[in-house]
């Protein structure tokens, strides 16, 4: 399967999921190229935006896991080649 270049943004309304969440990018360290965080604390959220490089499946795997968090949300976008 092709690999190809896209982002995820994680949008954390609970920071009892921090912990997991970091859990699972490690997990999926090979595929991030980048990664960046953003506390804005007088909203109560934090935004982490990854630009990652990997096959359809594994998007798919790290958005499902992420997105299956209580206070989490999750949205991805992949570039077409």
């Amino acid at each position: 399967m092709e690999k190809r270049i896209g982002s995820l943004l994680i949008v954390i309304e609970d920071s009892q999921s921090v912990s997991k969440i970091n859990e699972i990018l490690s997990m999926h360290n090979q595929l991030i190229l980048g990664r960046q965080g953003i506390p804005l604390r007088d909203k109560g959220i934090s935004v982490i935006s990854l630009v990652i490089e990997g096959t359809s499946d594994e998007f798919g795997s790290i958005s499902g896991k992420l997105g299956r968090l209580n206070g989490v949300q999750v949205k991805s976008i992949m570039a077409k080649n």
